[in-house]
């Protein structure tokens, strides 16, 4: 109790949400904790953008989450992904162009890191490396379903936020980042 009780990430996924729906676009929210398979197939096959709002559990995504890939993305075989992408003459090539989704996905997450431990190689734990590549295994999950990242600086992070939070301002940049990326002229579906 009082470390990581998703209280966070629930309102980042509620102004997330708010945001697509003032903006007119159809959003349909899932979550985690609470689902049902062929539900969440459905969902993923009706969705232009994929929406996902996490904690980072430990440089990665929590439990629940990492089940809900296993179990939704392996009963999607057929459905998500047919195979591997690879072909039986050139068994080396083309792993992960087997994804049959046609949509986007846009990662943002809520980390007690701060800021400064990424992309600085002098920094012991990350060597310099970007968020985006700690999230590498999201990222391929995603691609390997055939979703593309929505293009440029998509990934969202409000860092530090156990030792130094400063949530109204986190709260301001993702309204900012959002209407950056999906400005209210633009319609599409949501999950």
């Amino acid at each position: 109790p009082g470390v990581a009780e998703g209280k966070l990430n629930a309102r980042m996924a509620a102004a997330a949400a708010e945001h697509f729906r003032m903006a007119g676009y159809e959003v349909k929210q899932s979550s985690v904790e609470d689902y049902d398979v062929p539900t969440e197939l459905e969902r993923l096959q009706w969705a232009d953008v994929i929406f996902a709002q996490t904690p980072v559990y430990w440089m990665g995504v929590p439990w629940q989450f990492k089940k809900y890939i296993d179990e939704v993305f392996t009963a999607g075989s057929g459905v998500l992904c047919s195979g591997d992408g690879r072909h039986r003459s050139t068994p080396q090539d083309g792993y992960g162009t087997g994804g049959l989704l046609k949509g986007q996905y846009l990662l943002s997450v809520t980390a007690n890191a701060p800021p400064g431990a990424f992309g600085r190689p002098d920094q012991v734990l990350f060597h310099g490396h970007t968020v985006d590549d700690l999230w590498l295994p999201f990222h391929a999950n995603m691609q390997f379903v055939g979703l593309k990242k929505v293009p440029g600086d998509s990934t969202f992070v409000c860092h530090d936020v156990m030792k130094n939070p400063d949530i109204d301002s986190d709260l301001l940049r993702f309204q900012a980042h959002m209407e950056r990326l999906f400005p209210a002229n633009t319609k599409t579906d949501i999950q």
